[in-house]
């Protein structure tokens, strides 16, 4: 596990988006893994800006996106659906054949799970996965106590998650309680990982991720686990974390 510590939320985005970009530059036709929420949106500026200037070539990605509310259309603003249209794919040269994003209105979301695993799976796997992570150290919708083998399946959102998401809605009621999310061993299955946080009331959850045990309570902590881990936060996120942890790099203006 790799740690990028910035100055600001800005430099987080970029720094995110210099791999991204690497990772498109080294393979054209490269699967992303995608997230959702405020957290990834300069990443996603920074990418679309360089697409626009270099010509950063999006046509042969495919993407998978981590999570969909259920019973939300793809047209509703508060879906990922719209989310992911708005702040990222209608600014760059993606194929829409080629995004995949969880049906939140499918009748059968054990059914949606498994074809959603069917076309990852024939897509080759995902080359880069992007994660944010929630106040209780969910990634994806994978709230605490989520059983690690679980693959794309039908979530429970906690009422934690609940209140962190209300400030996108008109009200905490209008909040979905329930998400279909791709799973830890999902998660867990991509060649390389990039975990983004910012904000002091993120630096509890990123101990946890970073420093933490391995437990389902904090669904994070298995990516101490994985081979390939990048964790970007910024100063406020990582100002729980040990000043001397092995490894840790400290990008400066």
């Amino acid at each position: 596990m790799r740690i990028i510590i910035t100055d600001s939320y800005e430099e987080m985005g970029m720094e995110a988006a210099n791999i991204v970009a690497g990772q498109i530059y080294l393979k054209p036709n490269s699967v992303l893994g995608l997230a959702t929420g405020s957290t990834p949106v300069s990443m996603y500026q920074r990418l679309a800006a360089v697409h626009k200037t270099v010509g950063l070539d999006f046509s042969e990605v495919t993407t998978f996106n981590l999570d969909e509310y259920i019973g939300m259309s793809p047209e509703n603003p508060q879906s990922y659906h719209y989310f992911m249209q708005e702040n990222f794919f209608k600014h760059i040269n993606i194929n829409q054949d080629n995004v995949f994003i969880p049906d939140g209105m499918a009748e059968d979301m054990i059914e949606e799970g498994e074809r959603y695993e069917r076309l990852i799976e024939a897509k080759g796997g995902i080359d880069l996965q992007v994660l944010g992570i929630g106040q209780n150290a969910h990634i994806g919708f994978n709230e605490p106590d989520i059983k690690f083998a679980a693959t794309t399946h039908k979530v429970a959102l906690d009422d934690e998650t609940i209140q962190a998401n209300s400030r996108f809605f008109a009200s905490v009621k209008d909040v979905p309680r329930y998400a279909i999310s791709m799973g830890i061993k999902t998660i867990m299955m991509a060649e390389h990982v990039i975990l983004l946080a910012n904000g002091k009331n993120k630096a509890e959850a990123v101990y946890k991720a970073v420093c933490g045990d391995v437990t389902p309570e904090a669904p994070a902590s298995i990516l101490q686990l994985h081979r390939d881990v990048v964790v970007i936060v910024d100063k406020e996120a990582a100002s729980r974390l040990p000043a001397a942890i092995r490894g840790i790099h400290i990008v400066k203006k």
